[in-house]
């Protein structure tokens, strides 16, 4: 095991199972079987392989077809970052796009409602949770009309998630009984074989495209706002909606899971694969799919490369901060070298591991100089978007935790555009006006008993 485990696998994570192992050599080899690789198998990265080559090839012909729309033009540090990300993900930045936001919950639902009741053509809808319940009912009453219309509804959900909330089998049965298309994502497959898949890799992505001219995406879920809470903790996120040629960006991102999920790649929905939607605006916006399906930690080499090129700011607000040593070395260093860097997490906490662990992180980074601010409970802040000088901003659904990194199948837009970072520094200072600074003292002045938890929850990240 010694010559396995360590193969592909950062030191820290290798030396975790090794420990496990030679303490109980038995039960740790069977753990390492069921979750030693973070991998999806062959199979099915086979299948996001086939999709990608696919939007390759469709690509040049835009690339021909469209050059103002894939023309760059980033300023140096900025077109370095594009083009890892294009090299990454297989998706360039295109330019002509709209970007708009919205923070109350409450809008969010009848916001996609609003557009599933103009759809003409299609809605299709890949979401980490989606649960039928009082507030999600207009989004379903939507559907079901949008289907009389004769517009094909598909809809995918990662079943580990969803499962967990009340009225599963309530929201499986309404899809069926209104005639959508649905089907969970990365299902269990437990039995040893070629198609064996941890049961713990997720796919986290939130997407929503209407007839391939609008597409949402963001942090919040399908689901009330509570999620089902009965502690009174209520999530507070960000629905982004995005039209213009981007928009079949977003397309390619759930084409891809449909066809790995299915067998169906969906080409019939487009006479011609090349075309575009009409620009709508000035944004240029470029999308990266990660997750275990792809060769490499995507979002992990994007988020880095961001952190070293910073100059002026880093602003980042996310709910589950568990940097692996690379994140963790970027920032600090920014700091350091005179970069004001931000981290805005929430007070409350609404999973104990998770949120202990992240808290062990906080001494360092304030040593370094990063300011951390904690938003007031009883509000969990749920949204994920980073800032980058006054140039780059970065939405999507993933979290800055070793989850994200190499577990979970995650979309994030990189977004160029100072317009749109003023948008998101407005949410921000919102977020900011209800936040607690905390300080190197009074975080090392917190009883004992809440550091050691915090230590030995850290151990946890280590896990992958």
């Amino acid at each position: 095991m010694i010559f396995i485990v360590p193969r592909n696998r950062h030191p820290s994570s290798a030396i975790t199972w090794l420990l496990l192992i030679m303490i109980a050599p038995s039960l740790g080899t069977l753990f390492y079987i069921f979750f030693g690789n973070p991998k999806l198998p062959k199979v099915r990265r086979h299948a996001q392989f086939r999709a990608d080559a696919r939007v390759n090839k469709t690509l040049h012909a835009i690339e021909k077809k469209y050059p103002h729309t894939v023309t760059s033009s980033h300023v140096r540090s900025m077109k370095g970052v594009s083009e890892l990300s294009k090299t990454l993900g297989g998706l360039p930045a295109f330019n002509g796009n709209s970007v708009s936001f919205i923070t109350e919950y409450s809008q969010m639902i009848d916001e996609q409602a609003k557009a599933i009741d103009a759809a003409h053509t299609y809605v299709h809808i890949a979401y980490f949770i989606l649960v039928l319940d009082e507030e999600t009912e207009p989004l379903f009453a939507a559907m079901e009309n949008a289907i009389k219309r004769g517009v094909a509804v598909r809809v995918m959900y990662d079943r580990f998630a969803t499962k967990r909330y009340p009225n599963y089998k309530k929201t499986l049965n309404r899809l069926s009984a209104i005639g959508a298309a649905w089907h969970p994502m990365l299902p269990y497959n437990i039995i040893p074989g070629k198609n064996f898949t941890r049961f713990d890799l997720r796919n986290h992505r939130k997407i929503m495209i209407i007839d391939g001219v609008v597409a949402y995406s963001g942090s919040s879920n399908i689901i009330k706002r509570d999620y089902h809470r009965k502690d009174g903790l209520l999530y507070e996120d960000m629905l982004m909606k995005l039209t213009g040629p981007v928009v079949w960006q977003c397309h390619t991102v759930f084409r891809a899971d449909w066809y790995a999920e299915t067998g169906e790649t969906l080409s019939s929905l487009v006479d011609n694969a090349a075309v575009l939607p009409p620009e709508t605006g000035t944004s240029q916006v470029q999308v990266l799919p990660s997750g275990p399906s792809h060769n490499d930690d995507n979002n992990l080499m994007i988020y880095t490369n961001l952190f070293h090129i910073a100059q002026r700011r880093i602003s980042i607000v996310v709910p589950y901060f568990i940097p692996d040593e690379s994140v963790m070395t970027a920032i600090t260093s920014a700091a350091k070298r005179g970069v004001d860097v931000t981290i805005i997490n929430s007070e409350i906490i609404d999973k104990t591991l998770t949120g202990h662990a992240q808290r062990s992180y906080y001494n360092e980074l304030l040593a370094a100089g990063v300011k951390i601010h904690l938003r007031k409970k009883p509000i969990f802040l749920h949204n994920k978007q980073i800032l980058i000088d006054d140039d780059i901003a970065v939405v999507g659904s993933s979290n800055l935790d070793t989850r994200s990194f190499e577990l979970s199948m995650e979309v994030t837009f990189l977004i160029y555009d100072a317009e749109v970072v003023k948008k998101l520094e407005a949410i921000e200072d919102d977020y900011l006006s209800y936040a607690t600074r905390i300080s190197q003292v009074s975080w090392q002045g917190r009883p004992l008993r809440l550091r050691m938890l915090d230590s030995i929850s850290r151990l946890t990240a280590l896990w992958q």
